[in-house]
């Protein structure tokens, strides 16, 4: 069964706002690990993405208050929103524009290590298969349609919302840090929300 609403979605300033007035209001970033490691928000929750789906009835049925979902730039979130609205969590609001436009904005933010961030990464990937086909065609006739299918990849994926390449890279050991669950359904499950 599919859901039809537009996503809810909340600017930075209106965000910031809803934190200050509601503490218990849960923040989840659903970015990975490295992600959040170099950029979060105080007191977020790091629940990647592919953890909201493997654990979406126990968040569904967990969740009280409101929840904001963040992630690069609203993609990702705007996904998990969609999920949670139809396994029944209607009270879901995305950062328009993830964290990106939190950054932007010039709102307060915890900095770790510094690593790319997953879009940066498919960016970086895409650009050098198809730079690589395009050069290699030159010895290897045919080797542009690599390119070709790449570009083709890449179009589905700004149509669909989805993209391939991002989940297989968000596997690799240098997007996977170290992801406590157990504490961010533990911080799901607890009803008054002070965070640190």
């Amino acid at each position: 069964m599919s859901v039809d609403r537009p996503s809810q979605t909340i600017d930075p300033a209106s965000a910031r706002a809803l934190i200050a007035s509601n503490p218990d209001v849960l923040v989840v970033d659903v970015r990975t690990a490295a992600e959040f490691e170099t950029a979060h928000i105080q007191g977020a929750v790091n629940l990647p993405l592919d953890q909201v789906d493997a654990h979406l009835r126990q968040i569904v049925a967990d969740a009280g208050g409101a929840m904001m979902l963040i992630c690069q730039s609203g993609g990702r979130a705007t996904q998990a929103q969609n999920k949670l609205c139809e396994a029944g969590l209607p009270d879901t609001v995305v950062l328009s524009g993830g964290m990106n436009a939190w950054i932007a904005s010039g709102a307060p933010v915890v900095r770790g290590r510094q690593k790319w961030s997953l879009e940066r990464q498919v960016r970086l990937v895409a650009g050098g298969i198809v730079l690589t086909s395009i050069v290699a065609d030159l010895w290897l006739p045919g080797a542009r349609f690599v390119g070709a299918f790449v570009g083709a990849g890449l179009t589905f994926a700004a149509l669909t919302d989805t993209c391939a390449m991002g989940m297989l890279l968000s596997r690799l050991p240098y997007n996977r840090g170290r992801v406590d669950v157990d504490e961010a359904m533990a911080c799901i499950r607890r009803p008054a929300r002070s965070r640190a």
